[in-house]
């Protein structure tokens, strides 16, 4: 077994792991990121790609929004359709100037890995068996395997940013930790098919077939989604299915202008609500999807993840230079009040814009919900103030 030291072991290198790590480098903090998947797997993920301003001043504090700031297109509204209507929802207009950024999630992990190919801190990827121990000490420590030999990483502290179902959050003890789950009883059918987006900003259709929403990737690419049922699979729909359901759930000043193609990707992802609690257990941190998952319907995950990243890096920068862990408790603190209101507003925006109940109570309540928020000075402020995302 070989043994070597760092100050901050990193677990995970999606963007959560990667924009931490470049953060560290950046206040001369040592740190190494330990991945179990391949680099060109990590790259070939498609996530969403609407980034708050938070998460691009964060990109940009860390040097890695060189392609954004040109590629990205800002959103300066979000439009709500229901009743063969669409109504817009001005971000900047209710929000004192802020908008949102679509840029793909895939480009962001680009970018992070290009900046970290240049850090003097090493990036282990296609690690095994990688394992978590005495973190409730002062003196933690990863196992893990790198072709066929064990090595040991002695840190200071631990950031698991490895996912739901990565090993850093069931590394700890049941009773240590306490989860909330809400698992919704329907699925998004997704495609991404290099076409012009038929809406210039996101547009969430509550229709009587179900959720539909249209989003961009580029002016060349875009990214569009239906309500499907959670157990239904990929294979049962053709491009030419997706296309015709999609079409009969958007306003008709909508279905008739879009332009279809073959998918480049298709996907069915479940829909749930996750938060585990607290964020910090000893000298475990634990950031974006290993804490917590929102449903996509606010475009949350990542930003949320960014969020993380920023206390957690604080947090970090306190405690190595003087010791002191209140710093780590506190960005326990921190994060999860800023988790737990946007997992409100994800929640509410999903229960707003699907349909799942056979109560027609239920869908008029929604209805008026939607007539309420689109009509009102103080509905629209709360859409936009929520979507552009909570302050830091």
């Amino acid at each position: 077994m070989t043994t070597t030291s760092t100050q901050v072991a990193i677990i995970g290198a999606g963007p959560a792991g990667l924009a931490l790590a470049s953060k560290l480098d950046r206040l001369g903090i040592d740190n190494v990121v330990i991945e179990r998947r391949s680099q060109e797997y990590v790259l070939a993920r498609i996530r969403a790609g609407i980034l708050e301003q938070t998460t691009v001043d964060f990109l940009k504090d860390i040097g890695a929004a060189g392609r954004l700031e040109q590629e990205g297109i800002p959103h300066h509204g979000v439009r709500l359709a229901y009743n063969n209507r669409i109504i817009p929802v001005g971000l900047g207009a209710n929000t004192g100037g802020k908008v949102v950024t679509a840029y793909g999630q895939t480009e962001v992990t680009k970018d992070l890995c290009d900046l970290r190919a240049a850090s003097p801190n090493p990036t282990i990827y296609e690690a095994e068996n990688v394992s978590l121990h005495d973190f409730d000490s002062a003196r933690p420590y990863v196992l893990y395997d790198e072709q066929g030999v064990t090595k040991r990483l002695n840190c200071q502290l631990i950031a698991g940013c490895d996912g739901y179902h990565g090993v850093s959050r069931v590394s700890v003890p049941e009773s240590a930790i306490t989860t909330y789950e809400k698992v919704y009883p329907f699925g998004w059918l997704g495609m991404l098919a290099d076409v012009p987006p038929v809406s210039p900003e996101v547009l969430y259709a509550n229709a009587r077939r179900g959720f539909a929403l249209c989003s961009m990737r580029s002016w060349t690419r875009s990214r569009y989604y239906i309500q499907c049922d959670p157990d239904d699979k990929v294979e049962n729909w053709t491009d030419d299915m997706f296309w015709d359901e999609l079409k009969r759930r958007l306003p008709d000043e909508v279905s008739d202008n879009i332009q279809t193609g073959p998918s480049l990707e298709k996907s069915i992802a479940p829909l749930r609500s996750f938060i585990a609690e607290p964020l910090r257990f000893g000298r475990l941190l634990l950031a974006g999807d290993a804490a917590h998952v929102v449903p996509p319907t606010g475009a949350k995950g990542l930003n949320l993840a960014f969020s993380d990243v920023h206390y957690m890096s604080e947090a970090i920068e306190t405690f190595t230079s003087d010791g002191h862990e209140d710093a780590l408790s506190r960005y326990s603190e921190r994060a999860l009040a800023r988790v737990w209101k946007t997992q409100r507003f994800s929640w509410y925006l999903t229960n707003l814009t699907h349909r799942f109940s056979d109560d027609p109570f239920d869908q008029r309540v929604k209805e008026a919900e939607l007539a309420y928020v689109t009509t009102s000075q103080a509905g629209l402020q709360m859409i936009a103030e929520n979507y552009v995302g909570m302050p830091l």
